[in-house]
């Protein structure tokens, strides 16, 4: 069945002036949804909107709208099923990725559904008698969140949540090619409560947002953005509300390491490079990107590895597989790119590299229909090698070698990213060395680079993003604004610096 979605501003449908077909990677003949998409006017009338509704959204009661987001978290668990189903059909990711990305949701409710009574300010004290300090959380005003289509609802929900919490409206526009998923998780934070107007779902394409975007922050309507996509779009982003005094909240790609020291469990290491690099065909911003492997284990890693992507099973995203799809025809498009980045000076490992058809099959699959592409693993890659430097979105590993920590360490943030990294070690020296020196905003230790939960910071630095936070009690910086007060009760003024009492040591004692 093709669903027909369109955005809905303030409770009621927003039609759109154009259609997008979101269709289903795996099958690619067949549409998902059909969705309208509507210009920069509605984006900014929506921003509107969510600024007239945040005023009364805000006077709710902290512990009130944390049981809104208890709600939602109860919600979305008893439609799981169906919801992950819907992730799966429409941007092919394995159903059982899609069933954990929604839990996901669940998890970040369950975290912030208390934060609702505990939006702490303090009690400071004052240098002056008769007078006291106080700080308070207030909610920014209205949050402009632009989300990608590879984590359709859970990247969502860790802005949404945190945001609608903490007194904010929110205008949310996610990428189109996973837009039903995105139409079915607003349904059911909608059916919530959250009253009309607090929270906007927005269709619209690249350019059109980012007009509307502009348009919504000179009138003053949008006091906070959130994006989540490539570092290209960040920077704009980033340029744009810097002129309008903003900082945004950007998480953003990623050319992620993995450092597999020679006392590594290389059995270990082999499973999580696997994951990281080919789970959801290498379409996560943690993706591995690059395997820094001692030189003195480099052979039998890359033999291990080689073997187990081999074994690897790719196909329906239904089954029970490593991988499915690429995510949208774009993806493929730009995917087959990265492979012309492969040099005569490297060595592919892993067998055929490319779409699997019936001409280049793998085994007795021929990914009929779909976007399936085969895992590739490169050797050989060099420092100064555009596959080590940038990022490859999709399902391409490249693997260098390395004499010294030190020298992994450097390879590693070679690239200027910084979300994040992984090393594979059986010494505690060799983990925390790695982890003080490592730009990225996320170490894992004999673990994969992939793999979040929702009371840690995620984000990441350089071309990763601008140090912002997701998820966790860090967010709550990114959607409250601290305020200060003073209350002085003497019944005189006192001069802050001026009239404070002086109690004068003897600076002459000596024993």
């Amino acid at each position: 069945m093709t669903r027909q979605i369109v955005s809905v501003v303030g409770g009621k449908d927003a039609a759109g002036t154009d259609t997008y077909e979101s269709t289903n990677p795996a099958r690619i003949a067949e549409v998902v949804a059909r969705v309208g998409l509507v210009d920069a006017q509605t984006f900014a009338d929506a921003c509107r909107t969510a600024k007239e509704a945040q005023r009364e959204w805000a006077k709710v009661p902290a512990p009130v709208r944390g049981r809104v987001i208890a709600s939602i978290g109860r919600l979305v668990e008893a439609n799981a099923e169906a919801l992950a189903h819907l992730v799966t059909r429409e941007i092919g990711k394995p159903y059982a990725e899609a069933l954990g990305e929604v839990r996901e949701i669940v998890d970040t409710c369950d975290f912030f559904l208390g934060e609702g009574r505990r939006l702490y300010g303090q009690t400071v004290p004052s240098e002056m008698p008769d007078k006291k300090l106080f700080t308070f959380r207030n909610p920014v005003g209205v949050a402009a969140v632009i989300t990608a289509g590879n984590f359709p609802v859970a990247v969502p929900s860790w802005y949404l949540v945190p945001a609608l919490l903490c007194g904010n409206a929110v205008v949310w526009k996610p990428a189109e090619y996973a837009a039903a998923s995105a139409h079915a998780m607003y349904q059911l934070f909608a059916a919530a409560g959250l009253p009309d107007g607090v929270l906007n779902i927005v269709f619209a394409d690249g350019v059109q947002t980012f007009q509307g975007l502009e348009l919504a922050l000179e009138e003053g309507t949008v006091h906070k953005v959130g994006f989540t996509g490539s570092s290209e779009v960040g920077r704009k982003i980033g340029e744009l509300t810097g002129r309008h005094l903003q900082a945004a909240c950007l998480e953003l790609g990623g050319k992620n390491p993995m450092v597999i020291m020679p006392d590594a469990d290389l059995d270990l290491a082999v499973e999580g490079a696997l994951f990281s690099g080919f789970g959801t065909a290498g379409q996560r911003c943690t993706s591995l990107g690059t395997v820094i492997v001692h030189e003195s284990v480099h052979d039998e890693f890359v033999e291990r590895f080689a073997q187990a992507v081999q074994n690897a099973k790719i196909g329906a995203p239904e089954q029970d597989v490593l991988a499915g799809p690429l995510l949208d025809q774009k993806f493929a498009d730009r995917y087959e790119e990265y492979l012309t980045w492969i040099q005569p000076h490297h060595r592919v490992v892993s067998g055929n590299i490319g779409k699997i058809t019936d001409d280049a099959p793998r085994r007795d699959f021929t990914g009929d229909g779909g976007l399936y592409y085969h895992p590739v693993v490169v050797d050989g890659v060099k420092a100064t090698d555009q596959l080590f430097l940038e990022e490859t979105f999709g399902p391409i590993v490249g693997v260098t070698t390395f004499e010294t920590i030190d020298e992994a360490i450097e390879l590693a943030n070679l690239p200027g990213y910084g979300l994040s990294s992984s090393i594979y070690t059986t010494d505690a020296r060799h983990a925390w060395k790695f982890r003080e020196g490592i730009s990225a905003g996320m170490v894992s230790v004999n673990n994969s680079t992939s793999g979040a939960e929702a009371h840690l910071p995620f984000g990441g630095n350089g071309k990763s993003g601008n140090g912002s936070r997701q998820s966790g009690m860090w967010v709550l910086d990114q959607f409250t604004r601290w305020q200060a007060m003073n209350w002085d009760h003497s019944g005189h003024l006192q001069k802050a610096q001026m009239d404070v009492a002086d109690i004068a040591p003897d600076m002459n004692f000596r024993l």
